[in-house]
């Protein structure tokens, strides 16, 4: 399962948005219009599968640090929404402040609302309703279910109600969102366990922090036993040179040999910059993807000569999964535009609110309008 649409409404800069998720987003734009608050949305929705939305909302200072704070409407509540659509399964969730009569701390984030709602054909069939702390579920048959008190305010139906029998749409979209990963940045500290070897576990994909990096690149060299398109892209990257990863005594470990070089450097010895390329490396090319990768400012602490090499990167990696990148780099753009055929999406600011250029309230691109209409004139 992976996502098609996402729907973000009164989150920080982001007054209402609505748009399509592609093999291959680019957003691009200046300091201070907000498109880091594109990733970071997405981020706070998979908090929704794990049920920490409501700790992040509060580690972040609270509803009134992250809603919408701009002029609103008469009669507008400016709670926060967030919703995301898997082919034909959509989830949303909306969090707003305590009523008074609700038993929770003053100011404290409480989920309000949560719902899946499954489309076939033309028709859409709501499968769990949740208001406050009442779930309520319908079955095969049709007839609903309610569950009194099957969760806290604070937690999520998504991640709290366990009855995957009952309800199977849960499972499968928290399963889903449960996939997704988040790279914001790597530490490259003389301390970052970065530098430093890991356990030998089988690892699939990098963690958010990369801390197991050299379990990553071990899996490819030793576990799959062929790391040919690993050296490829090493070589793109670094002319001449040469990655190794092995385990030895439950620990794994790496080394990159450069072409002018005496000898190879470990983790702790390569520069900041390097070090990251390596990190995205793992992440783009590891064992196995996952569904759906969001990155903010890849490009960031890189040479630029290395940008070419990491557009060539992500454009391979989205065949095998969406990918969702965030930049300030115009370079980076470019060099994505002539690898694959990605749009640009410029993020701007119109009336205070964080919005991407072109698109349209019904969440469509006006160059991809304007490919239909050519279509059609064909």
């Amino acid at each position: 399962m992976r996502p098609t649409d996402i729907a973000i409404a009164n989150y920080r800069s982001i007054r209402r948005l609505f748009m399509p998720i592609q093999p291959l987003s680019v957003f691009v734009g200046e300091n201070g219009v907000g498109k880091s608050n594109l990733y970071k949305s997405l981020s706070l929705l998979r908090d929704a599968a794990t049920g920490r939305i409501t700790r992040t909302i509060a580690d972040e200072g609270g509803l009134n640090s992250v809603c919408w704070s701009g002029i609103r409407k008469r009669g507008e509540d400016g709670r926060l929404r967030l919703a995301a659509r898997f082919d034909n399964i959509r989830y949303a969730i909306e969090l707003g402040f305590p009523s008074p009569v609700e038993a929770a701390f003053s100011g404290e984030p409480m989920i309000k609302s949560e719902c899946i709602e499954a489309t076939h054909g033309k028709q859409k069939v709501r499968m769990m309703a949740r208001k406050n702390s009442l779930v309520s579920i319908r079955g095969e048959s049709g007839a609903w279910s309610d569950h009194r008190d099957a969760v806290l305010p604070s937690e999520t139906a998504l991640a709290g109600f366990l009855d995957a029998k009952a309800c199977p749409e849960i499972d499968m979209i928290r399963g889903a969102m449960l996939g997704w990963r988040f790279y914001h940045d790597f530490r490259t500290d003389p301390a970052s366990p970065i530098r430093k070897p890991c356990l030998a576990i089988t690892t699939p994909s990098l963690s958010a922090d990369g801390s197991d990096l050299a379990a990553t690149l071990a899996t490819l060299c030793v576990i799959r036993r062929d790391a040919s398109d690993l050296q490829d892209a090493i070589e793109d990257a670094f002319p001449g040179a040469e990655l190794r990863a092995w385990e030895e005594n439950g620990r794994c470990e790496f080394d990159l040999q450069l072409a002018d070089m005496p000898r190879p450097f470990k983790a702790h010895e390569l520069s900041d910059g390097t070090l990251k390329y390596i990190c995205l490396l793992a992440v783009f090319m590891g064992y196995r993807l996952p569904p759906f990768i969001a990155l903010n400012e890849p490009e960031a602490s890189l040479h630029p000569s290395l940008l070419a090499p990491l557009a060539r990167l992500i454009a391979r990696a989205s065949r095998r999964a969406d990918i969702w990148i965030v930049t300030h780099s115009e370079h980076l753009m470019a060099a994505l535009q002539g690898e694959s055929s990605v749009p640009l999406r410029r993020v701007i600011k119109a009336k205070g609110a964080t919005t991407i250029e072109g698109l349209t309230a019904a969440g469509e691109f006006r160059d991809e309008e304007d490919d239909v209409d050519d279509d059609d004139d064909d």
